[in-house]
């Protein structure tokens, strides 16, 4: 059996770290990886490939930045050419970019299945870009992968779910499938790691204690409005306790644009870091302040407290669980969450939410299970 994954971005080789050794463990399979380019720097893709010792890709196709339409034609035109070529058993996408998009379509237009994992997720706001991915890939999809019964509920409601087993799926009758999050895997497989290198906070010259934000959503990013009330936000969290800012590109260049070259004072601007890295440095913070999805869940599989810098998330049992707080792009709400955050004595009680590390293993045994199911 001959699977395909296609990767971008770095939650996407977050992800794929699991899959690849689950696919390792199953004889019979071929796994061939296509990455798109879409996140092209050292510090937002080569540097994952090397910490969490993924094969090197198969192809990569070296699309880089771009617009939504540009970026994601781009990538269509050379997957359709890579999948012709290689004629691969199965499409698996990840996430919800526009390298998820892309494969999707291409491999659809091509009567290629697909299986998505991280199948689901709904933000119900068709603004987001992301929304505009999931929906669309979900829906030509063969095989969906869910991380939790939130996301199977979603997908019910749209009418998506035909048959209740992999080996039944077919394009016109798929399967949704309840398999636990990949990402609780790529934690549990990596924490330890993570903890046993040199201090992260003390290379950077952070002191004491401190938050972690991340911004690079283009509803905040592109928006000057929007990222001024952040930084202004981040800077009153900063009073409380220091703050350490990993820079996407695209959000460094947008604080120049709005011109926030000078961040508030205990707002500490740094380069992007490894994910070994990032995993260190969230499970020592106080405090998690993001517009991520991603690192929504690390900060919660961390036993972190969280601020989203947005007003909605596809992980509402993290609101629902007390591990989360939306506070959008308000100066005033990201303030008083954080402060309520940081004054809580105790944490919530920590339900197991994403499964038990083990849906990596699930998502390959599905996969298999399909092949048999076509007579192979």
């Amino acid at each position: 059996m001959k699977i395909t994954s296609v990767v971008g971005a770095r939650p996407q080789f977050v992800k794929l770290g699991p899959i690849c050794r689950a696919f390792a463990g199953v004889a019979g399979i071929e796994h061939q990886i296509v990455h798109t380019g879409q996140h092209y720097d050292a510090t937002m893709s080569d540097v994952f490939f090397a910490d969490l010792e993924l094969p090197a890709p198969d192809v990569n196709l070296g699309v880089g930045s771009g617009s939504h339409g540009s970026q994601t034609g781009h990538m269509l035109a050379r997957l359709e050419e890579v999948f012709l070529s290689s004629r691969p058993d199965l499409v698996l996408v990840f996430g919800d970019t526009n390298s998820t998009l892309a494969a999707a379509l291409a491999a659809a237009k091509l009567h290629m299945p697909v299986a998505h994992v991280e199948a689901g997720l709904r933000s119900f706001r068709k603004s987001m870009p992301e929304e505009i991915n999931r929906v669309l890939a979900d829906h030509v999809s063969t095989l969906l992968f869910c991380p939790t019964d939130v996301a199977v509920e979603n997908l019910l409601r749209e009418g998506i779910a035909k048959v209740k087993s992999a080996e039944e799926a077919t394009p016109d009758a798929p399967a949704v499938l309840q398999v636990g999050d990949v990402m609780q895997d790529a934690v549990e497989q990596n924490a330890r790691h993570a903890a046993q290198r040199p201090h992260v906070a003390v290379r950077l010259g952070v002191r004491g204690s401190y938050a972690v934000a991340t911004v690079h959503r283009a509803e905040n990013t592109d928006d000057a409005a929007c990222l001024r009330e952040i930084v202004a936000g981040l800077g009153d969290v900063a009073r409380d306790t220091s703050v350490v800012l990993p820079l996407h590109p695209r959000t460094r260049n947008a604080l120049r644009a709005a011109g926030l070259v000078v961040l508030p004072v205990g707002v500490h601007a740094v380069e992007p870091l490894s994910y070994l890295d990032m995993l260190q440095l969230v499970s020592q913070a106080r405090l998690v302040l993001t517009d991520s999805g991603g690192l929504q869940k690390e900060a919660y599989l961390l036993g972190v407290p969280c601020v989203t810098l947005r007003d909605e998330t596809e992980w509402v049992e993290l609101v629902e669980a007390g591990w989360n707080q939306l506070a959008g792009a308000s100066r005033e709400r990201i303030a008083t969450a954080a402060r309520a955050a940081l004054a809580a004595a105790v944490p919530p009680s920590k339900a197991p939410l994403y499964g038990d590390g083990k849906a990596a293993k699930r998502v390959a045994a599905a996969c298999w299970d399909w092949w048999r199911g076509q007579g192979a």
